[in-house]
C-alpha cells in the first residue's frame, strides 16, 4: 500500500473521529495496526480512539507502543507524553506500581530536555499524586506551574488540567470561594468547546466531585446536568458512567429515588465494563445509600460489599445499615475505626460525621456525639457551603434533644430547616422535621409536634421512605396515646409531582423556573379545590390531596392533565406531571392521613410516568368510567402482595 493510500486512511480515521463516530475510526486504525502501518503519531490516535470506543485495554496497549515508536523516531517529548499517559491509565486501574514504572520513565527523558508541554503533564500527574497523599501546597504549586506552561505554549488542555489540579487543592485546603471560580473557569473552557473530549470528560468530572464532596449541592447540580448532556453529545461511552454516578447522587438528594437507582445501577455496570474501579465502587456505595434510604437493607447490603470489594470504604453506609438492623454498638464500631486514621481530609469526614453523632447518640454515648459535633461545626465554618451548616446544626440540634435541651435544640434545628430549605433536599429537610417535633414533645407541645411530623411524614412517603415513615407513625402513635388519637375516615388520596424537574431548571433557569412553579401551584390547587379536593402537603414540587369519593379524585385529575395539555398548546410549554389515585381508609391526625392507605397512594402516584394517572384498580370498580387502560399487577415497594393498577387515559376519560 502506497504512502498516500495510508495517509488517506488515516484522514478517513480523523474525520471520524472529529464526528465522534468513535467505533468507524478504530475499525480503520485496528486494520492499519495490523498491517504494521502505524507510526508513533498513528498509535497514539489509536490509542486515543481506542478509549472512547470502551477499549480500554487496547488504548494502554496503544500509547505503550507509541512510547516505543516516538522513542525510535527520536521524539522524545512525544514519547514523554505517551509515558504519562500511560501512568494514568494503570493508576485508573489501580496498578499502581506500574503506573509509578512509566510516570519514572517520563521523568528521567524530561529531565535532559528543553521545558515543553510534557513537563507540564508530568506536574499535574505530580499534583494529582501529592493531592493523594495530603500535600495540599504542593498540589496548587504545581497546578498553577502547568498553567503557566500551558498559557505559554497555547495548550489549552493543559492549561484546564492545571486549572482544575490547583482548584481541587485549594478547596481541600479550604480556600473553596478561589479553588471553586478555577474550577468554574477550566470547565468554562469546556463548554465552550475549547478542550479535546477527553480532556473535557475529565474536567467535568472533577469538578462535579468537588462540588460534590464540598456538599455545594446546587452547584454539583448544575455541571452535573451539563455534564450529562455533553456526554450524551459526543456519543461518549468511558466517561458517561462516571457522570451517571455523580447525576445518581444529585438526582437522590432532590428526592427522584427510582431514576437514581436507575442511574446508579447502569453507572456501575458500564465502569466495570470499562475497568474503572473506583468509579464503580463510587456507584455502588450511591446505589446502596439509595436502597438503605428505601429500606432495602438486603439490596443496600449487597451494593455495599461490591463497593467494599471495588476498594471504596462502604462508610458511613454501612454503619447506618448496622443501625437499622439494630446494631447500633456495631455501628458506632465499625465508624470509629473508618475515622481514626489520621490525615483523612476534612471534607471526607465531612460525610461520615453526622452519621456518627446519630448513631452516638443511638448507643448512648453523649460523649462521642458531642464532640462530633463540634468538629463538624469547624469544619463547616472552613468551608461554609449551606449543607454543612445544615448537617452542623442538625447534629447539635438532636444533641439538644438527648440533654432534655428542647428550647435549644429548636434553635439549632429551625436554622437546619431553612438551609436545607435553601438547597432543596426533601429527605434531610423531612429528618430535620422530625427531629423538631421531637424537641416540641419534649416542650409539651404535642400538637406542634404532630404538624412537624405529618409534613415529614408525608415526604417519607412520597419519598419511599419506609423505614422513616414508620418512625414517624410509630411516635404519631404516641402522641395520640396522649390524647390526640384521629379518627379512621375513607377518602380518595392523589399525589402529584412534575416529572424531569431538575432538568428543567438547568434549561429555563431559576427565575423561570420559579415563575413556572407558581403557575403549576395555582393551577392545581384550584383544580383540586373545584371538585372538593384538600390540600393535604406541598412538598417540593408535589401535593397530597384528598378527596370525598373515587369520583371527585379523577375528575380533578382528569381536569388537571387537560388545563396542562391546554396550557402547553396555547402558551407553548406546561410541566409534565404524573398523578396516582388510591382509595382507603387512613387515620385523621390534625390536618393530616396517616395509615398504609397513603403509602399506597403514594406508591402508586411514583408508578405513573410523564402526563399520566394511574390509579388502584379496586378504587375504580363500580365507577362508570371511559378510558381505561387494562388492569396489571405491581409489586409497591413496602406493600406486601400485588396490587392492580390501571392508567386513566384522560384525553377521553369521561366519568
Amino acid at each position: 500500500m502506497s504512502m498516500q493510500a495510508t495517509g488517506d486512511r488515516l484522514d478517513a480515521a480523523r474525520e471520524a473521529a472529529e464526528r465522534h463516530a468513535w467505533r468507524d475510526a478504530y475499525e480503520i486504525l485496528t486494520a492499519l495496526d495490523r498491517e504494521g502501518r502505524l507510526d508513533g503519531a498513528g498509535l497514539n490516535l489509536l490509542g486515543a480512539i481506542a478509549w472512547w470506543a470502551s477499549q480500554p485495554d487496547e488504548s494502554t496497549s496503544a500509547r505503550e507502543r507509541a512510547f516505543a515508536a516516538y522513542m525510535e523516531e527520536g521524539d522524545r517529548i512525544n514519547a514523554a507524553l505517551m509515558a504519562l499517559l500511560a501512568a494514568f491509565d494503570h493508576q485508573s486501574h489501580l496498578s499502581e506500581a506500574i503506573a509509578r514504572g512509566w510516570r519514572a520513565r517520563a521523568a528521567r527523558i524530561l529531565a535532559d530536555e528543553p521545558e515543553s508541554i510534557a513537563h507540564g503533564y508530568l506536574m499535574v500527574l505530580d499534583g494529582r499524586e501529592a493531592t493523594g497523599r495530603g500535600d495540599l501546597d504542593a498540589a496548587a504549586e504545581l497546578g498553577g506551574r502547568a498553567v503557566d506552561i500551558g498559557s505559554r505554549f497555547g495548550e489549552k488542555d493543559l492549561q484546564a488540567y492545571g486549572l482544575v489540579t490547583r482548584g481541587m487543592a485549594l478547596v481541600q485546603r479550604g480556600g473553596h470561594e478561589e479553588g471553586l471560580a478555577l474550577l468554574d473557569e477550566a470547565t468554562a473552557a469546556a463548554v465552550a468547546g475549547e478542550l479535546s473530549p477527553y480532556a473535557t470528560g475529565i474536567v467535568y468530572c472533577q469538578t462535579i466531585s468537588t462540588c460534590r464532596d464540598l456538599a455545594d449541592y446546587r452547584r454539583a447540580g448544575q455541571w452535573t446536568e451539563v455534564a450529562e448532556r455533553w456526554c450524551e453529545r459526543q456519543a461518549i461511552s468511558g466517561f458517561p458512567g462516571v457522570c451517571r454516578v455523580h447525576r445518581a447522587e444529585i438526582l437522590a438528594l432532590r428526592g427522584e429515588w427510582t431514576d437514581a437507582v436507575e442511574q446508579a445501577q447502569r453507572a456501575s455496570e458500564e465502569l466495570l465494563a470499562f475497568k474503572a474501579l473506583p468509579q464503580a465502587a463510587e456507584g455502588f456505595y450511591a446505589l446502596g445509600e439509595i436502597r438503605l434510604r428505601i429500606g432495602d437493607l438486603e439490596g443496600a447490603d449487597e451494593a455495599f460489599r461490591r463497593a467494599h470489594d471495588l476498594g471504596r470504604d462502604p462508610q458511613p453506609g454501612r454503619a447506618l445499615l448496622y443501625l437499622a438492623q439494630g446494631r447500633a454498638d456495631t455501628a458506632l464500631t465499625s465508624l470509629k475505626r473508618a475515622l481514626a486514621p489520621s490525615g483523612k481530609d476534612h471534607l471526607l469526614r465531612a460525610k461520615m460525621l453526622p452519621a456518627l453523632v446519630e448513631i452516638a447518640l443511638a448507643s448512648g454515648d453523649l460523649e462521642t456525639a458531642r464532640a462530633t459535633a463540634e468538629e463538624l461545626s469547624t469544619i463547616a465554618a472552613t468551608y461554609g457551603s449551606p449543607a454543612l451548616h445544615a448537617a452542623a446544626h442538625c447534629a447539635r440540634g438532636v444533641l439538644h434533644i438527648a440533654s432534655n435541651e428542647p428550647d435549644e435544640a429548636l434553635h439549632e434545628l429551625t436554622q437546619a430547616r431553612a438551609h436545607w430549605q435553601a438547597v432543596d433536599v426533601p429527605y434531610e429537610l423531612a429528618r430535620t422535621r422530625m427531629a423538631m417535633a421531637m424537641a416540641l414533645r419534649l416542650c409539651g407541645e404535642a400538637d406542634e409536634a404532630a404538624i412537624e411530623l405529618d409534613a415529614a411524614h408525608s415526604t417519607f412517603a412520597r419519598l419511599g421512605a419506609a423505614l422513616d415513615a414508620a418512625r414517624c407513625e410509630h411516635i404519631l402513635e404516641e402522641l395520640r396515646r396522649r390524647g390526640t388519637q384521629g379518627e379512621r375516615q375513607r377518602r380518595a388520596f392523589m399525589f402529584t409531582d412534575i416529572v424531569g424537574s431538575t432538568e428543567l431548571i438547568s434549561v429555563i433557569g431559576d427565575e423561570a423556573w420559579g415563575d413556572l412553579v407558581r403557575w403549576h401551584d395555582e393551577a392545581l390547587r384550584r383544580l383540586a379545590s373545584a371538585h372538593g379536593g384538600e390540600e393535604i402537603n406541598h412538598a417540593g414540587d408535589g401535593f397530597f390531596f384528598a378527596f370525598q369519593d373515587v369520583r371527585s379524585a379523577v375528575t380533578a385529575a382528569v381536569g388537571i392533565q387537560r388545563a396542562l395539555a391546554a396550557h402547553r398548546r396555547n402558551a407553548g410549554f406546561a410541566p409534565r406531571v404524573r398523578i396516582g389515585l388510591h382509595a382507603a381508609e387512613a387515620t385523621r391526625v390534625d390536618e393530616s392521613y396517616l395509615g398504609q392507605g397513603v403509602h399506597e397512594a403514594a406508591r402508586i402516584g411514583a408508578l405513573a410516568g410523564a402526563n399520566e394517572i394511574v390509579a388502584s384498580a379496586d378504587s375504580l370498580d363500580g365507577l362508570a368510567l371511559d378510558g381505561l387502560g387494562e388492569p396489571r399487577s405491581v409489586e409497591l415497594k413496602g406493600i406486601p402482595g400485588p396490587v392492580e393498577v390501571r392508567t386513566i387515559d384522560w384525553a377521553t376519560a369521561e366519568a
